[in-house]
């Protein structure tokens, strides 16, 4: 008896551990979605999508440029975005976008600090491309691109 008290007394220890990981905000895998201001372009593909953010295109299909809007390095939305939709880690990104600063033949994104910033600044960029929460998305002006493979 006293031993299965003593087991239970040690995962009373991780309880407080456990609600305290349970309250931080965390994002899903679906939690990130890519948003625009422009009227078309409601599909894209997951090539098109790192070629995008990778800073590899400067203008969109219509020849309208484009300006891109991401959010820090460690800010878990970035950091969900990167992974589930880009298939890359956010230093791998970072490092593309570098490559090209420092050779001169690219730019690097806007970096805007908070997923309000970003909403605001893609609403009023022509030809603005970024990421929020599907929830703040859903509650904004801004329109959803959905990322899909051709083949589905």
């Amino acid at each position: 008896m006293h031993r299965i008290f003593f087991l239970l007394s040690g995962y009373a220890r991780l309880l407080p551990l456990c609600l305290l990981l349970w309250s931080q905000p965390s994002f899903a895998a679906t939690d990130a979605v890519i948003v625009t201001s422009l009227d078309s372009s409601r599909v894209i593909s997951p090539y098109q999508a790192k070629a995008y953010f990778g800073m590899r295109i400067q203008q969109w299909p219509d020849g309208r440029p484009l300006r891109v809007f991401v959010l820090p390095d460690r800010h878990p939305l970035h950091e969900v975005f990167c992974k589930t939709l880009l298939n890359v880690f956010p230093h791998q990104l970072r490092t593309a976008w570098d490559r090209q600063v420092f050779s001169g033949t690219g730019q690097a994104p806007v970096e805007v600090a908070s997923e309000d910033e970003m909403l605001v600044r893609i609403a009023s960029t022509p030809g603005a491309i970024g990421y929020l929460s599907r929830q703040k998305a859903d509650e904004s002006r801004v329109r959803k691109i959905e990322v899909r493979d051709g083949n589905q």
